[in-house]
């Protein structure tokens, strides 16, 4: 009789006084190392990669532990994902959106300008082909992918000077990541790409003339409202970007089917947490923003349409000459079509009809 059986059978306590240890005492201890792209400072963010290991931890009683680094200590925010594809590192956590200069198709797997919200991100992944299509993308670059958290719709930033109009994009110095700098570019912008732990100080010293992060509860951690008055909204370029752990196929390979599971299972925790805790936070932290001076504008209608004008061209332009793209957006664009229709009766019109009412 296999192992299997004989749990389902005798029940817990008639394996243990049979003397067969449940499946993950047999378990060989692994140790691992995360480098995320993330500082210590951002609970939220970088908090996804500690949910992970303190879960897996408990799940496997110990024996199945993951260091967690924060971005430097092992390797650059930027470098992460060659460590895993190198095998010099078991695993990272991540915004995949950051590595499209490999391929577009990255960019993808987290947030384009105009794409999926949260929901529709996680539904992508859970129940349409996104797992699948970006996992057989990511193991051209010898790893496998978990979606490991979302900030939900994000803030559009933080800037020195009011921006009335899209002549104010002109010329405007900007650090945003993933492919909105491409489209910021496409309407007169100067996209920087800076890892968070250096934002501040470059929109301090005016190397750059605004800046993007998440939202309410990570910007106010990082001062930017101390540097740059105006705070604009919607972020049209991360409707809902998915963070995701990346783990190398070699190491993931030799794991038990146990710790395997286990592996899924702390995944989805640490990607429900993250957006639990950040739409937990935003809301005070962008009370008290304004209740400090920050002046809250949204982006004028000229740059939204210049801007989704620009992205849906971009799009055409890479389904053109890039196959991975081509491929993987065409489910992702027809998933979106479908998504916003059934939004556009539900979600919204509730959301619409709540935010006008005085509670």
């Amino acid at each position: 009789m296999d192992r299997r059986s004989l749990i389902k059978q005798a029940g817990i306590a008639g394996v243990l006084a049979a003397g067969v240890a449940p499946a993950v005492h047999a378990q060989a201890t692994i140790r691992w190392r995360l480098a995320s792209s993330f500082p210590k400072a951002l609970d939220t963010i970088f908090g996804a990669a500690d949910t992970f290991a303190n879960s897996l931890k408990k799940m496997s009683g110990g024996k199945f532990e993951v260091s967690v680094h924060a971005a430097g200590e092992l390797m650059p925010a930027f470098g992460v994902v060659d460590g895993v594809q190198q095998g010099s590192i078991e695993m990272c956590h991540t915004a995949p959106y950051y590595f499209f200069g490999k391929d577009e198709t990255f960019a993808l797997g987290c947030a384009i300008p105009f794409g999926l919200n949260s929901r529709q991100m996680t539904a992508w992944m859970y129940e349409g082909n996104g797992l699948k299509l970006m996992r057989e993308f990511y193991a051209k670059f010898n790893m496998i992918s978990f979606p490991g958290g979302n900030t939900g719709t994000q803030m559009g930033g933080w800037y020195r000077k009011e921006i009335k109009s899209l002549a104010d994009i002109k010329g405007l110095k900007m650090r945003i990541g993933g492919f909105g700098g491409k489209v910021l570019e496409r309407i007169g912008g100067v996209p920087q790409n800076i890892p968070g732990g250096e934002i501040y100080a470059a929109l301090e010293k005016g190397t750059i003339d605004a800046a993007e992060w998440v939202g309410p509860y990570d910007d106010q951690k990082l001062g930017f409202n101390k540097v740059a008055p105006f705070y604009y909204y919607p972020g049209w370029w991360e409707g809902g970007p998915e963070l995701d752990f990346f783990i190398n196929n070699k190491a993931f390979d030799a794991l038990s089917p146990e710790y395997k599971a286990m592996v899924e299972a702390a995944a989805s925790e640490a990607h429900v947490t993250m957006q639990a805790r950040y739409d937990a936070r935003n809301p005070a932290a962008l009370k008290q923003l304004v209740g400090s001076g920050s002046k809250l504008r949204p982006f004028p209608k000229d740059v939204m349409a210049a801007a989704f004008k620009e992205a849906m061209a971009f799009y055409d332009e890479l389904s053109a000459k890039n196959e991975n793209w081509k491929k993987v957006y065409a489910d992702f664009s027809k998933f979106r079509a479908e998504q916003n229709l059934w939004f556009k009766f539900a979600d919204a019109q509730f959301d619409n009809f709540m935010q006008a009412q005085k509670l």
